[in-house]
C-alpha cells in the first residue's frame, strides 16, 4: 500500500518487528515438546541462531562456544583475529576508549594488514574443536582471501557487507562475478545483506544458499543517519520469503535458507523474524551482552571502522550473562535479552506450533508498539 509524501513522490507503508505482533491459534503445546531445529546445507543445528562475525560478539573462542550450544558462530576473516597474533590487548583497548575519540583510535587499529596466515590458524583452531566452521568476508576482500579461506577447510563461506549485489557496476575495479564464484566454490555460500524482494531473488539466482535479510538496523550501525537507507525488517524478512517462494517454483525446487540479520534486540524480535518467513537469525547485539563475549559489554561492527565513511558506533550494550544463560536461561532480567532460546519455545507452543517451518504459517498482525 503506497501513501503519498508529496505531489511527485509516493511510497510503499512497511513494517519493523516493533510494528507486528503474532496470534495465538486454537491449539497449544508443551515447550519441551516444540523443535527449534534448523539445517543449511547438508549442516546440522539444534537452534536457529547465528552469531554475527563482528569483534564484539565472536572470537575463535565463542565460535566453538556457539557450535557446542547446538548453533553457529561466524568469524570475521577481516577483523583483530586476523590482523593481530594477540588481539587482546587491543579489544581492552577499545572497551576503554573515550566515546569521543573511538572512532578515529579504531581506524588506526584496523589499519594494520590482514595475515592469511592467520586466517589459516584461526579456522583451523575451530575446526579442531569438531563443530561447524564459517567465515565472512566483505565482497572487496572476497577475491583476495577466499583461496586462502577455503583451503583452511571452512564449511559455511559468508559474504557479508552491508549490501550485496549480484550486479555490482565499477568503472575502476573488476567486479566480484558472484554467480561463478558461488559456482565454482566447493563449500555452501551465505550473501547478503539483502532488503527487497528483486535484490533476494536475483541473489538466489547466483546459486547462493542462503541470504542475509538486513540493512542499516542494527544497535551499532548509523547506516540510515549517515546514506539516509533503512530497511524495516519485518516488511524485508517477508519480502525475502516472497522471494524464497517464487524462486522455489522457478527453479524446480530448490530452496534458499533466508537469514535474518539486524534489528534483533530481544526474544521477541527472533519470534517476530521467524514468523514472517526466516529460517534463523544472525545476531550481534543480543549476543554481544553476554559476559564472556569479546566486547566486554561493547558493541561494534565492521561500519565502526571504515577508513573513510565510518557507519557505525562503539555502543555499550553491557553485560547480562553467560553466553549459555543469554540463549537457554534461566533469565535474570525480564526484558527479552536473555533465555533467547527458552522464550522462542514458548513463544511457539504458546501459539500452538511444533517446529520452525510450521511457525512461519503464523498469523501476523500489525499492531504498532506505543511504549
Amino acid at each position: 500500500m503506497e501513501r503519498e509524501i508529496g505531489r511527485s513522490k509516493r511510497g510503499r507503508r512497511v513494517y519493523a518487528f516493533d510494528d507486528i505482533a503474532v496470534v495465538p491459534s486454537r491449539r497449544t503445546r508443551d515447550p519441551q515438546d516444540v523443535s527449534v531445529h534448523w539445517a543449511i546445507d547438508a549442516y546440522q543445528f539444534e537452534i536457529p541462531v547465528i552469531a554475527a562475525p563482528m569483534d564484539s560478539v565472536v572470537s575463535p573462542a565463542t565460535a566453538i562456544a556457539m557450535g557446542k550450544h547446538g548453533g553457529l558462530g561466524v568469524l570475521d576473516l577481516e577483523g583483530l583475529w586476523t590482523r593481530y597474533e594477540n588481539p587482546e590487548p587491543l579489544l581492552e583497548e577499545i572497551r576503554s576508549l573515550p566515546a569521543d575519540s573511538a572512532t578515529v583510535r579504531m581506524q588506526q587499529i584496523y589499519a594494520e594488514p590482514i595475515k592469511p596466515e592467520l586466517v589459516t590458524a584461526r579456522l583451523a583452531e575451530i575446526r579442531a574443536s569438531g563443530v561447524t566452521v564459517a567465515g565472512a568476508l566483505s565482497p572487496q576482500r572476497t577475491q583476495e582471501l577466499y583461496e586462502t579461506v577455503v583451503a583452511a577447510g571452512v564449511d559455511l563461506f559468508f559474504i557479508r557487507g552491508t549490501t550485496v549485489s549480484a550486479e555490482h557496476v565499477s568503472k575502476s575495479v573488476e567486479p566480484l562475478n558472484l554467480k561463478k564464484f558461488i559456482y565454482e566454490l566447493d563449500v555452501p555460500v551465505i550473501v547478503g545483506g539483502a532488503a527487497t524482494y528483486t535484490a533476494a531473488l536475483h541473489l538466489m539466482r547466483t546459486g547462493a544458499a542462503g541470504v542475509l535479510v538486513g540493512f542499516g538496523g542494527g544497535a551499532a550501525s548509523t547506516t540510515r543517519a549517515t546514506l539516509g537507507i533503512h530497511a524495516p525488517m519485518a516488511t524485508a524478512v517477508a519480502d525475502v520469503a516472497g522471494a524464497r517462494r517464487d524462486y522455489m517454483d522457478e527453479s524446480g525446487g530448490r530452496y534458499v535458507h533466508v537469514i535474518a540479520d539486524g534489528g534483533l534486540g530481544t526474544s521477541g524480535d527472533i519470534v517476530k523474524a521467524i514468523s514472517v518467513g526466516a529460517d534463523a537469525v544472525m545476531l550481534g547485539s543480543a549476543l554481544a551482552r553476554a559476559t564472556d563475549a569479546p566486547g566486554g559489554g561493547y558493541h561494534w561492527g565492521p561500519e565502526a571502522h571504515h577508513s573513510q565513511l565510518p557507519r557505525g558506533n562503539r555502543v555499550h550494550v553491557g553485560a547480562v550473562a553467560p553466553l549459555e544463560q543469554i540463549l537457554f536461561g534461566p533469565s535474570p532480567v525480564a526484558d527479552g535479552t536473555a533465555n533467547l532460546i527458552g522464550a522462542l519455545r514458548r513463544s511457539m507452543a504458546t501459539t500452538g506450533y511444533s517446529d520452525l517451518k510450521e511457525f512461519q504459517r503464523i498469523e501476523v498482525v500489525v499492531a504498532p508498539y506505543a511504549p
